[in-house]
């Protein structure tokens, strides 16, 4: 690319990302519009995890003006404490935080605005849930249609499907001590509920956009084939479904958002035609730009051409984000998704029981306290590993050992600025164990390791280790020509149905062909390094064992050099040390392209130790690997600042 051509790219780039048409909300701004405006619907998100801040309900009920509000609670690691909860009790297993925090306090305040409410809640219980929340109304004196949509779980299946649809999935043999299988349904039902008049819907196992991309089905009338607008509402939850992650949450440049104590919520307001914007509630902290939006796109996602949902086959590659500040901590026009027919298949999330853990984690302060932590977790392990032989157990498992501090989960990236190394750290020994009589065992000998091990252990964080079931994901597919879903509306049965398979077809997830070099040759190139940090937002986060990190350039200049520099070969080495290969000739780091944002998304498998309640790390969900890799250097570039001034 010739410095001409790179000029020219330059002003189009810039015109592409940072200009267009000022817009505004249609309940928050003053301007009078000059042509009738098509029909409105706004949804908010209030909770993106189970655990998510209550302040989040009041926000939007009384500075919203919402549509529909929804709750997020589900995640593979959520599905498993439910499923043990469920386990102890069969009136456990959904979330019991949506029914007396979320919902009993507002309720009254939510009959009388009209707010509809979706939720997967249930989790593995969603009868329960919604017997609760009967409950909460009755003792509130309100009238409310509450809707339970169930057909997730497969337990009821659980032979068949061992002996006769699923005997492998990706190499691995179906597991044993299966405790829980649940299919990730879609937006339809909800939709259904919602044509029906429920005025709550509750819903266990379900992808997570689908609780908005329901509520946009119901309001607009999309048809199943109507793909790119199913797409469209799609990314719209995908954007608000983990709450103020898109409004500045764990923004990389979270040094610019204002107010955390009282960030603002996300809401979306859509349009028929698939077009909507993103803002938060007024008179609240975060931020809404084209930075903290576009982190969010990459979030959690793999192949963003052909992103698999149970309604459609998403892509994202194209969607472009224009900024503007018209609202209170500024709104985001979002365009550009494309849909496809989705698979005939559901994904299905299995847990099974494997063995039990526990952790210890101790401060340890004074002079050489890496090399002190280090003899003192290995001391453990040798003391209990000769109680062990003695009682005739085998040895553990897996062991993790991590001195928080020393940045082992760096590898060779780590920096060691203090002579002798930090005199702060804290001990991280986390234990797999098939008996749970063997880790009693452990759990008693971290104790003893202050009086007679190593000086300036200063606590056991949360006292004698708690030992915990382990509950590992297995995942797989499954037919949807299989699954019955029923929709019950106050506790009565009122509708049956199956998905309509007649508008899926069957899609394979492709890579991303590699970048020649060739095609930078021509790039200008100079004596200047920069750290990835100064050129990009990164975002990371987990399914399972696997991790993706998202890289968005700042300014559509920097793109080319990112593409050029960060391959998939360059990420994996640079997380080589945290990679496990299973197979020779496995593709463990895969990169895909999103030019409409210019960005790029890595895919990282078997990067997370077993993921989620399964791994032993200190990091299990991959939660700070795009941070890690903004100390990535970019190198043999020009002045790249001086470019966009």
């Amino acid at each position: 690319m010739h410095r001409r051509a790179f000029l020219r790219f330059r002003a189009t780039a810039v015109s592409r990302l940072w200009t267009g048409n000022s817009y505004s909300c249609s309940r928050c701004c003053s301007s009078e519009p000059s042509t009738p405006q098509p029909r409105l619907v706004r949804i908010g998100c209030a909770s993106g995890f189970w655990g998510d801040t209550a302040a989040a309900v009041p926000q939007m009920l009384y500075g919203g003006k919402l549509d529909f509000l929804v709750f997020d609670y589900l995640s593979e690691i959520t599905m498993s404490l439910l499923a043990r909860a469920k386990a102890k009790s069969p009136d456990l297993g959904y979330i019991p935080d949506f029914v007396s925090i979320a919902m009993a306090p507002y309720i009254k305040d939510i009959h009388r605005k009209g707010v509809r409410v979706i939720s997967n809640a249930g989790g593995m219980n969603p009868l329960g849930c919604a017997a609760a929340l009967h409950q909460v109304a009755r003792n509130a004196n309100v009238d409310l249609k509450i809707a339970v949509i169930t057909g997730d779980d497969l337990m009821g299946e659980l032979n068949n499907i061992k002996d006769t649809i699923i005997k492998e999935e990706n190499g691995k043999l179906f597991p044993e001590n299966v405790q829980s299988m649940n299919v990730y349904l879609g937006a339809t039902p909800i939709s259904k509920a919602l044509d029906q008049g429920a005025d709550i819907v509750v819903i266990g196992r379900c992808v997570d956009s689908s609780l908005v991309l329901g509520p946009l089905i119901h309001s607009f009338a999309w048809t199943r084939d109507e793909f790119s607008l199913l797409a469209a509402g799609s990314l719209a939850g995908h954007l608000i479904e983990c709450g103020p992650q898109c409004t500045g949450g764990i923004f990389t440049d979270w040094h610019t958002v204002p107010k955390w104590h009282n960030i603002g919520f996300p809401i979306i307001e859509a349009s028929s035609d698939g077009t909507f914007i993103v803002f938060k509630a007024p008179n609240t902290g975060g931020l809404v730009t084209f930075g903290t939006v576009a982190e969010q796109l990459v979030y959690e996602i793999d192949n963003p051409k052909e992103y698999l949902l149970p309604d459609v086959t998403c892509d994202f590659s194209q969607v472009s984000l224009t900024e503007s500040a018209g609202i209170d901590g500024g709104v985001v026009k979002v365009q550009g998704a494309k849909g496809l027919p989705p698979s005939p298949f559901y994904k299905v999330n299995a847990t099974y029981l494997d063995g039990f853990r526990a952790t210890a984690c101790c401060p340890m302060g004074g002079p050489r306290a890496i090399e002190k932590g280090k003899r003192m977790a290995e001391s453990i392990l040798e003391r209990t590993r000769i109680m062990f032989h003695q009682r005739g157990y085998k040895d553990y498992s897996a062991v993790n050992l991590q001195i928080l501090g020393s940045e082992e989960t760096y590898g060779p990236h780590a920096k060691q600025n203090i002579e002798g190394g930090p005199r702060e750290v804290v001990i991280w020994l986390a234990v797999f164990h098939k008996q749970k009589e063997a880790l009693e065992i452990f759990s008693r000998e971290i104790a003893p390791a202050g009086t007679g091990m190593a000086p300036g252990v200063t606590a056991i964080i949360g006292g004698r280790p708690k030992i915990s079931p382990v509950l590992k994901p297995f995942f797989f597919f499954y037919p949807k020509k299989y699954i019955k879903i029923n929709i019950f509306m106050n506790g009565q049965h009122v509708e049956t149905f199956q998905e309509d398979i007649s508008f899926t077809s069957d899609l394979t997830a492709s890579h991303d062909e590699p970048q020649s070099q060739e095609d930078f040759k021509d790039l200008p190139s100079g004596p200047h390094v920069y750290r990835l940090e100064d050129l990009a937002y990164t975002r990371s986060g987990d399914k399972g064992n696997t991790a993706n990190i998202g890289v968005i350039a700042r300014h559509p200049l920097y793109y080319p050099y990112l593409k050029k520099t960060l391959t998939a070969l360059a990420v994996e080495n640079y997380f080589q040390h945290l990679l496990e290969r299973e197979r020779p000739e496995e593709i463990l780091v895969s990169r895909y392209d999103l030019p409409g944002i210019y960005g790029l998304n890595f895919v990282l498998k078997n990067s997370l130790g077993g993921g989620g309640t399964a791994s032993l790390r200190s990091d299990p969900q991959g939660k700070a690997f795009g941070q890690m890799l903004l100390d990535f250097k970019i190198k043999n570039v020009p002045d790249l600042k001086s470019l966009i001034e």
